[in-house]
């Protein structure tokens, strides 16, 4: 009988003459992969760049990953092949078939974010650049990633957005269009003409750099307040955040500059208290002193408080 020494000798011999035999394939497998490594950079490199004319920089970074890490998923497959000629690519495939079931339930919210992010990028409802709100969130579009959509917010900071949630929620894009429609309330005093005033202050908003005069700006008398008579004014203006601002601030001023200029009165909110002096002749007299009451010979008569009527019950008969 062989001792176990003999045993492993021969176990480590038949084990090195098979790596000796292996060599060749190892070494021809390694150069596949590099090869195939080359070849999807340079694929890779090619989708950016031709996306990237087409104005589609985002899609072209999603796409050429992707399209590099299937060429590389097939170059390894090709490579256990050559190393390994039992194993064929087609079971590899059917075991990874097997197991992608529990790799997608680890895996769900970042393969739902993954395909969200790239249906966006097919679709474009948005594209970098654009200022959106969406989930409560106000910025410029930044970058769009496989994974989330980044916006900058307009106080400078950065907000990461799941693809998932920006596919499912409503997106409002500011700048879809080149221009978009502003508007701010002025209140003006009941003695002041409003049609009059209404006049003035298109005149002075029509005057604004940076108002468009297609669509003309409009001043329309909009609500009678307890204080006021409410007037809209309404223009257009370049849909970027910035002239948004900038025009609205200058407008207000102008709109405050008119008013002080004619004359037209601007008033803040007022209550009227009135007092009587109860020993007049005309105190509880609702036919002189109507103050709400209906007009008339015949009001109604005063309420008296349960005080006076106790009093007047309390005194003796004459």
């Amino acid at each position: 009988m062989l001792d176990a020494t003999t045993i492993i000798n021969q176990q480590m011999q038949n084990a090195y003459t098979g790596f000796i035999a292996l060599i060749p394939a190892l070494v021809a497998a390694v150069f596949l992969v590099v090869i195939v490594w080359v070849v999807g950079r340079v694929v890779r490199r090619g989708v950016v760049r031709l996306a990237s004319r087409r104005g589609r920089p985002d899609l072209g970074q999603l796409l050429g990953s992707l399209t590099f890490g299937a060429i590389m998923v097939l170059a390894l497959l090709s490579a256990s092949a050559i190393v390994f000629p039992t194993v064929h690519p087609g079971d590899i495939v059917a075991a990874l078939g097997i197991g992608s079931v529990a790799i997608g339930f680890a895996f769900k919210d970042i393969l739902q974010n993954l395909l969200a992010g790239l249906l966006l990028l097919i679709r474009r409802p948005y594209r970098r650049g654009d200022q959106i709100v969406v989930k409560g969130f106000e910025g410029t579009v930044e970058h769009i990633e496989s994974r989330a959509t980044l916006i900058m917010t307009y106080d400078g900071r950065r907000v990461i957005i799941p693809n998932g949630d920006v596919y499912t929620s409503p997106v409002i894009v500011n700048t879809a269009f080149d221009f978009r429609r502003d508007q701010v309330d002025i209140g003006i005093g009941y003695a002041d003409s409003p049609s009059q005033a209404a006049r003035y202050f298109l005149e002075a908003i029509a005057a604004v750099e940076g108002v468009e005069s297609d669509p003309a700006p409009q001043v329309l008398p909009w609500a009678l307040n307890d204080s006021t008579v409410d007037l809209r004014a309404r223009w257009w203006t370049s849909s970027h955040r910035t002239d948004q601002v900038l025009v609205r601030s200058r407008i207000v001023l102008a709109i405050y500059e008119a008013a002080k200029a004619h004359g037209i009165d601007l008033p803040f909110p007022t209550q009227v208290m009135l007092f009587h002096d109860q020993t007049e002749e005309s105190d509880g007299d609702r036919a002189r002193q109507r103050e709400g009451w209906p007009a008339g010979d015949a009001p109604p008569r005063p309420r008296r408080f349960k005080s006076e009527i106790l009093e007047s019950d309390e005194k003796p008969a004459a």
